[in-house]
């Protein structure tokens, strides 16, 4: 769901750095990209979800970072919860209907650069059937030409993004479990 978001700040990337004739693909690492969400569960608790291990493209334009674009997408029944009844419930109808079918896609539509290190990445947000703008407030972290293992040039930066679960069919117990729900995103990414 939030984990989307992440998308957008894959966008945020492009901040800060040196100019390029064109742009540059980068793959998703998957072993070290993560979405976490969060929610308020009947006043009690703050409940933590993750997605990981997810792939995805971001086209970096160093040269015009707001001609970046990033895209993701992943199987809802990926998501990792840490608790097997849990999980089900989440893969139940009125929630994210964890059919194999079912992805999590997420396509950049716009970058507003904000800061020598932070952007807005604009995007479609598309979960249950339903696509809904969402906008990712996105920190660039680290960019190197070289990674010390891959030496392949790698970008790395942290989003965050506010979504609500109705929006996207996955209402179920609202307003008793909150239906807004905090997204945070890690995400590194190489050099193809």
């Amino acid at each position: 769901m939030k984990s989307v978001l992440f998308a957008t700040a894959l966008g945020a990337l492009t901040l800060g750095t040196a100019a390029t004739a064109e742009p540059v693909a980068y793959a998703l690492d998957a072993s070290h990209s993560q979405i976490v969400f969060d929610y308020n569960h009947l006043g009690f608790s703050t409940t933590y979800n993750m997605f990981s291990g997810f792939d995805g493209q971001i086209m970096f334009d160093k040269e015009d970072p707001a001609a970046s674009s990033v895209t993701v997408e992943f199987p809802v029944n990926t998501m990792f919860t840490g608790w097997e009844a849990r999980f089900n419930h989440f893969m139940s109808e009125g929630l994210l209907n964890g059919t194999d079918g079912n992805m999590v896609t997420f396509a950049s539509t716009g970058i507003e650069v904000t800061g020598e290190d932070t952007a807005l990445i604009t995007g479609d947000l598309s979960l249950n059937g339903v696509t809904k703008s969402v906008v990712l407030d996105t920190k660039l972290n680290s960019m190197v030409d070289a990674h010390p293992r891959s030496k392949k040039p790698w970008i790395g930066f942290d989003a965050t993004t506010t979504i609500l679960r109705s929006d996207f069919g996955a209402g179920m117990a609202v307003p008793f479990i909150s239906d807004e729900m905090n997204v945070r995103i890690s995400i590194e990414a190489g050099a193809e």
